[in-house]
């Protein structure tokens, strides 16, 4: 056994991987500022490399050889396309007939003390979880992906950081944990969620070990900032944060804690994809990591710059599970590509903007959850919370949106003005219902979920 056995510190050349992937801060010393055609120079070696990978798992030569697609076919970037994409049905399918991994992992159990592995699975806020193996590269380099966001976002090497995050079967906690132990060397205070460490011991925490950040949700951290008040202390003078690396609702974020708030984008299969500098023009994509495509929801047809649409990702670092044309359904478009005001080449899409998979035909129309949220939101009455259910009633498919306020006398008003905006700008009347803070709290899932669900569709077979 002792032979065959390889530890996780034997099974990565350190020195080849930050070669082929610089960390904080030399990344933006270096890679961030390479000139177009180098970029995708180092992304088609990468990219026709992981397509011979991924021709040997079963999922992809399955389909590659159904579609007439080989690996020798790409000979640009142009040529990625001719590559058939996938979605999560297709990956859903595969562990239905090979359970429990399903036949696109590019890893195996068996080789686990040879290979290193980690498993985690998606939080199932789109359907079953989806299982993935990490090989030891794929880890470290997921996390150093994720050191660089955070680095841009405000946390510096050394800093003490507050992870609130659920450590569970999903890898968000462990991503964050991994990218600031080993690639910021910052300390990490794993609290877990409120169910895991009180809020009023989240904040005590944070103020006693002056923290630069807290890793949660950007509405978990907006009821710790409710919290710290109950508590007398103000959020932006009694607490150290200085980086918002949180998910949520920016305005609200920045104007509690007085500090910028940088959007971005990634998911559980790649681990960090995008981050928006200070230009805010955009989220800039680490494109040696990654090559972003932008698809119709429906037809999964090209979309052309600048068009929302489903984004269809290819990732071209992993040495494990491939994710190669995976159409993630999530609703973003594409930059073409222009040099940013902060000096960077790399391509830039849009925020994420709902998912394409969640779309709801309500009365002829297509609606999106996220969008009836934001609507239902904007007013500085209500507080972060909300969710969106999809009815039958009488016959009739409905929509009806729950947001939250603490002033109980003013429910009605509020519920008022929120379908009025609604109608104006979907066309579409849409019934909103108003509840105190914290009665949402067992839909969403905030305090226990890695992230807060959002929608449910309770029409059952009847749309």
């Amino acid at each position: 056994m002792g032979g065959s056995l390889r530890r996780p510190f034997e099974a990565v050349d350190y020195a080849a991987l930050m070669r082929a992937h610089p960390p904080p801060p030399e990344y933006f010393e270096s890679e961030w500022l390479l000139g177009p055609e180098e970029i995708e120079r180092r992304q088609l070696a990468r990219l026709r490399e992981r397509a011979r990978q991924a021709f040997r798992v079963p999922f992809f030569r399955r389909r590659w050889d159904a579609a007439g697609f080989h690996p020798d076919r790409i000979r640009s970037l142009e040529d990625l396309w001719l590559a058939p994409a996938y979605t999560v049905e297709d990956i859903r399918k595969s562990v239905e007939a090979s359970p429990p991994l399903g036949d696109y992992q590019g890893a195996s159990l068996a080789d686990a003390a040879r290979e290193p592995l980690r498993i985690f699975m998606s939080g199932a806020t789109t359907g079953a979880p989806r299982p993935t193996l990490y090989t030891q590269w794929d880890r470290e380099v997921g996390a150093l992906l994720t050191a660089r966001a955070l680095y841009l976002q405000g946390i510096r090497p050394g800093d003490v950081v507050v992870n609130a995050w659920a450590y569970s079967t999903h890898n968000g906690a462990f991503n964050f944990d991994e990218a600031l132990h080993r690639w910021l060397s910052c300390v990490v205070i794993t609290t877990g969620t409120g169910n895991v460490t009180s809020s009023r011991r989240q904040i005590e925490l944070a103020r006693d070990y002056r923290a630069s950040a807290i890793l949660t949700t950007g509405d978990y951290l907006l009821h710790l900032a409710s919290v710290a008040q109950e508590m007398g202390l103000d959020p932006k003078r009694d607490l150290a944060l200085r980086a918002l690396p949180n998910v949520g609702d920016r305005e609200k974020l920045e104007a509690t804690f007085g500090l910028p708030c940088y959007r971005s984008y990634g998911f559980h299969e790649v681990q960090w994809v995008a981050i928006e500098c200070p230009a805010r023009a955009g989220l800039h994509v680490f494109e040696d990591a990654f090559i972003v495509q932008i698809v119709d929801p429906e037809t999964g047809e090209r979309l052309p710059d600048g068009e929302q649409g489903a984004i269809c990702l290819t990732e071209i670092y992993k040495t494990g599970s491939p994710q190669f044309r995976y159409n993630i359904m999530d609703l973003s478009a594409l930059h073409p590509r222009e040099r940013c005001a902060c000096g960077s080449w790399l391509r830039r899409m849009a925020p994420f903007a709902g998912r394409g998979d969640q779309m709801v035909k309500l009365r002829g129309v297509n609606v999106w959850p996220e969008a009836v949220g934001a609507i239902a939101l904007d007013d500085p009455r209500l507080g972060s919370e909300w969710f969106v259910r999809a009815v039958r009633e009488r016959d009739r498919d409905d929509m009806i949106v729950h947001v939250v306020t603490s002033r109980a006398e003013e429910h009605a008003a509020i519920a008022a003005a929120a379908e009025a905006r609604l109608k104006e700008r979907l066309g579409l009347r849409i019934r909103v219902e108003v509840a105190a803070p914290g009665a949402l709290d067992a839909w969403t899932e905030i305090h226990s979920s890695p992230k807060p669900k959002r929608f449910r569709d309770e029409r059952g077979g009847a749309r």
